[in-house]
């Protein structure tokens, strides 16, 4: 829907970086395909909810299939397809449905676990998990599939990690809001053109309340990338050694020491 995401996704890939786009999959017209194709695209992710519309959600299967097929014929990025399985889904074969739709197509197919209004997990019924173990065991690996850490969740056990959201991971709405993640807007709140190095810091070392039973895969994601660097400490500990005179240049020695 940006009206300059053809230029956008240019200059990404201008930098030598990687560009990624999440969609729901409603404007891939064969034209606007190629054009993607043109603008250097690297990877693309639709997730679909049902296959036919129902009171929770119209992205599904029934609605989209025709743009999948545009993908299919015209595609030159690589493209997956995730399914969801948790609260608000009618019946969870569904989503063995749209993965095998996916594969079908020649697409990758993930499944995610639907977390409730502040992004942690909701219990999965038997059959729930039953469906998101046999599509996690389709197709091939990839860095979409790096989401090992739904396996804890799904159990209903919590899941240790570090998350680096505000740091390594920036939310930005579209006030210009700097986010933890899209489940938790208004944390911290802070323009990101008055985000400094200090707030990147501080939500680099302190840990979050709602990461041990998160669902949000793209924060868990990025967070896995330097899992093995420096161990957090809390947000109160955090402030009172700053208050008494803990630096930048002190920061990664008080870490070191935990």
């Amino acid at each position: 829907m940006h009206p300059e995401i053809f230029e956008i996704i240019d200059r990404i890939r201008h930098h030598g970086m990687i560009a990624g786009l999440i969609s729901n999959g409603y404007y891939f017209q064969p034209e606007k395909v190629k054009r993607l194709n043109e603008a250097g695209l690297d990877y693309l992710q639709i997730s679909i909810d049902n296959v036919t519309p129902d009171d929770v959600s119209k992205k599904s299967l029934k609605v989209l299939d025709a743009k999948l097929i545009n993908l299919r014929d015209f595609a030159k990025f690589k493209v997956n397809i995730n399914s969801v399985v948790g609260g608000g889904v009618a019946n969870p074969d569904e989503a063995l449905v749209i993965a095998n739709r996916a594969i079908e197509l020649g697409f990758s197919s993930t499944v995610g676990v639907i977390h409730d209004s502040d992004g942690l997990l909701k219990s999965l019924t038997e059959r729930e998990k039953e469906v998101y173990k046999e599509i996690k065991n389709k197709g091939s690996r990839s860095y979409a599939r790096w989401n090992w850490f739904q396996d804890n969740l799904v159990d209903g056990k919590e899941y240790k990690w570090r998350c680096r959201a505000g740091s390594r991971y920036l939310y930005i709405d579209e006030a210009g809001i700097v986010s933890w993640c899209s489940q938790q807007r208004g944390t911290p709140g802070i323009p990101l053109l008055e985000y400094t190095h200090d707030d990147m810091e501080r939500e680099y070392i302190t840990e979050k309340w709602c990461a041990p039973t998160c669902t949000i895969q793209c924060v868990h994601q990025v967070g896995h990338l330097d899992a093995w660097r420096d161990p957090q400490i809390s947000l109160s500990d955090y402030n009172n050694r700053k208050g008494g005179g803990l630096t930048k240049e002190t920061v990664a020695q008080v870490l070191s020491a935990e």
